[in-house]
């Protein structure tokens, strides 16, 4: 590949990941699309292989089904994407890494030209995010280590079915991948949170129709628990961002807020470990979130980044009679808008200011 014929891989890539300038970023970030191209075939091909196992061909075959759908029923593009698959020997596509100070509930963003800022950092090695962690806590900011298994280069590029999502139940693979294509319908640079809470918007609308074409009870009622589950979790998280914003937005002295921000950090944890030994039986499926970390500012902000405006979109969309291209149309009006400006447009307040790096040729 020619050198300028590796700029758009760099921008895209750089993108998804959470764009950096470092020479360093870029080679691992190419290095690691790179493997997914080497490493993706067609899923005929996949089908063909005597020495796939039957799961797999199942799994395949029921994406593929998920994917058709996604383009006839959900106005998603139809192109490339999800029509291959790779096999990954570790159990993340990618590590994000994201990062508050200690009395802010707003990401730290990495901004670069053109593309914008986003509110974390990807690396393709576990080993890559736990060195920028360690960079990000000697510079004093909490930071949060999540577990990706994929992402998208907004339709740069076509994104395969990887190993490190294809055994998900049904309804969470629907999820997944109605989510990743949503984000090549549209992005609004500077607003990592307009841009997830809109495909979590899309997913949850997608998945409700495809389980109204599923005959399977079973699909049902693995949903109905889990979007139970989902939103009791969502629940407490937010509800302890809140309160966290509250308090970091007092007159109180820094030590009564460190005090008041441990007592609130503890009730969080020991309401969702009532919950797991309570209503969940036992169900363990957040636990990874909590991170090495345990929870701080950072984890916080990494799920209020994806949901925190979904409640705005949702309503957007039911003020379109669930017409979805309509929907696409308007949201995308609002991605040219200043940030503070779409959230008016949305009905909600402005975001305060957070702290972004540029990124320059010299800075990672």
């Amino acid at each position: 590949m020619a050198p300028s014929s590796l700029l758009p891989l760099l921008a895209a890539v750089a993108l998804a990941l959470g764009g950096c300038a470092s020479p360093a970023y870029y080679l691992q970030a190419v290095g690691g699309q790179f493997e997914l191209w080497r490493l993706a075939r067609p899923i005929e091909a996949v089908h063909a292989d005597p020495a796939i196992a039957a799961e797999l061909r199942a799994r395949l075959a029921a994406a593929a089904r998920i994917r058709d759908f996604a383009s006839s029923a959900l106005a998603l593009p139809d192109n490339g994407s999800f029509r291959r698959y790779a096999a990954l020997d570790r159990p993340y596509v990618v590590w994000n890494v994201f990062a508050a100070e200690e009395f802010s509930v707003k990401a730290r963003e990495w901004c670069f030209p053109v593309a914008g800022c986003v509110g974390y950092r990807g690396y393709f090695s576990r080993v890559g995010a736990e060195a920028h962690a360690a960079s990000l806590r000697e510079e004093g900011f909490e930071v949060h280590i999540g577990g990706v298994p994929a992402y998208s280069t907004l339709g740069w590029f076509d994104d395969p079915l990887i190993s490190t999502f294809i055994h998900f139940p049904q309804t969470e693979l629907a999820r997944l991948i109605f989510h990743e294509l949503s984000h090549q319908v549209l992005y609004a640079s500077d607003d990592t949170e307009f841009n997830e809470s809109f495909a979590v918007a899309v997913e949850e609308e997608g998945l409700r129709r495809w389980l109204a074409q599923e005959a399977d009870p079973a699909l049902h009622a693995a949903y109905e628990r889990g979007q139970r589950m989902r939103a009791e979790f969502q629940g407490l998280v937010l509800g302890a961002r809140n309160r966290l914003e509250a308090l970091y937005d007092s007159d109180l002295p820094k030590e009564g807020k460190r005090r008041e921000k441990a007592r609130i950090l503890a009730g969080l944890r020991q309401d969702y470990e009532a919950l797991k030994a309570g209503p969940w039986q036992g169900f363990a499926g957040f636990d990874h979130w909590l991170g090495q970390d345990g929870i701080n500012n950072a984890t916080l902000t990494s799920l209020s980044l994806y949901h925190r405006l979904v409640p705005a979109f949702t309503a957007l969309l039911a003020r379109h009679h669930r017409d979805l291209p309509r929907f696409y149309a308007e949201v995308k009006t609002l991605t040219v808008l200043p940030k503070e400006e779409r959230r008016e447009k949305l009905a909600l307040p402005p975001e305060a200011p957070v702290r972004t790096d540029r990124m320059n040729g010299n800075r990672p």
